[in-house]
């Protein structure tokens, strides 16, 4: 089974039944328009040696904006220092886990000429998904019903991901005009083979079968076990992942991908998507739908040419240099690129994919550069390229988190 957590840190969950606290300062961001009461769009449970946070957003598919990442940041902080506490829940409420961030309201936003705010709300997940994949005490996520972009980066690196068949999993960023964040490129980029370029680049949607068979989930069991589970973990008096871990296992259940699936498709998927540029891997594809007649390949091909052709290169190189960063690296970056997509200086292919998707929803975008040979390699290196003297980077907790690989 894969995993996204260290060793060392994994060591150190073992050996601590009860941890020191430590003093740790994170950004903080005034009121905002991505603001909204956080006690209402997160719901806090106590329970005997655990917490357990609700995204409590149900409206918008428990969609992220500033007030539930803050929240969020400023409760696990709280309770990674209470010795009482022994582990962390997180989940959603209705019929999804979090379909990523609020992308909608960013654009309203990026409209009003409100760039900082966006910045701000930017800085603040990423610092969270930091948090939770450095968290000092085991961290379970119940990825009941849809788990996409920004909601997937504050589950998948935290140390338990239990998937039930309702869940799906995407990170569907290409499509309108950006590229997978919130981690994305580090967890993406250690998936089997090259399934992560494969996620990334077509925003393909796999289930929760799917995600146990490649690592992204760590445990599957059936919606209808979730109150049971639930109410075992909330009888636990521990902070041992091992008794968390067999809990989990004792609702647990075995089940393997369709027939259908992706992961059937390993051997072509690697052959195509191994190559070192987007041109390269639709050649790839095209080559194998024309020898073999291969509808998997035709309709991969038909899912890039929705993308945008930016945000193909851009993502591409992402996911090849997350594979060789630590999780803080890959966010510092990340940040990097989304303050060059928001701030439209190379393109305005974020705003524009937004308002045919989901705004004006004719699905009708009007790329710039409108084709993968019209980017050219300053477009693509811009977006990596460390902001100005006057912009600040990313600053993570590094110093007082032990920083993973």
């Amino acid at each position: 089974m894969q995993s996204f957590k260290s060793a060392s840190i994994l060591r150190r969950l073992l050996q601590n039944s009860r941890l020191v606290s430590q003093s740790r300062s994170f950004c903080s961001v005034s009121s905002n328009g991505l603001v909204d009461e956080p006690e209402s769009t997160v719901l806090v449970e106590g329970k005997a040696s655990s917490r357990t946070a609700i995204l409590n957003r149900p409206h918008v598919l428990n969609a992220l904006n500033y007030s539930v990442v803050d929240r969020l940041l400023k409760l696990y902080k709280n309770w990674e220092d209470d010795p009482a506490i022994g582990f962390v829940v997180l989940k959603g409420s209705g019929k999804a886990f979090s379909a990523g961030g609020d992308i909608v309201t960013i654009y309203n936003l990026l409209k009003q000429g409100n760039l900082q705010d966006c910045k701000d709300f930017c800085w603040t997940i990423n610092n969270l998904v930091y948090v939770v994949g450095t968290l000092l005490k085991p961290h379970v996520a119940l990825l009941n019903g849809i788990t996409m972009g920004g909601g997937a980066g504050i589950s998948i690196p935290g140390t338990f991901r239990v998937a039930t068949e309702k869940t799906v999993f995407a990170t569907p960023e290409t499509l309108i005009g950006y590229h997978p964040d919130a981690g994305a490129s580090f967890y993406l980029s250690h998936l089997p083979g090259h399934l992560g370029e494969y996620l990334a680049l077509t925003g393909d949607k796999i289930n929760g079968a799917e995600m146990i068979s490649c690592g992204l989930a760590t445990h599957y069991l059936h919606s209808a076990k979730l109150p049971l589970i639930e109410e075992q973990l909330g009888k636990l008096m521990t902070d041992d992942p091992s008794v968390i871990e067999r809990s989990l296992e004792n609702c647990g259940e075995i089940v393997h991908p369709d027939p259908t699936s992706v992961l059937h498709r390993i051997e072509t998927l690697n052959k195509c998507f191994s190559h070192d540029t987007v041109e390269e891997i639709i050649d790839a594809l095209e080559s194998e739908a024309a020898k073999k007649h291969d509808a998997w390949c035709i309709l991969t091909l038909r899912k890039l040419r929705k993308t945008t052709p930016l945000s193909l290169k851009v993502s591409l190189r992402s996911i090849r240099e997350g594979r060789h960063q630590t999780l803080d690296q890959c966010l510092i970056r990340e940040y990097r690129m989304s303050v060059q997509a928001f701030s439209g200086q190379i393109t305005n292919d974020f705003c524009e994919g937004v308002r045919a998707r989901l705004v004006d929803r004719d699905f009708a975008p009007k790329w710039d550069p409108p084709s993968l040979d019209k980017v050219t390699d300053d477009m693509v290196d811009q977006y990596f390229s460390r902001l100005t003297a006057f912009e600040p980077e990313l600053e993570l907790p590094t110093q007082q988190r032990e920083a993973f690989t």
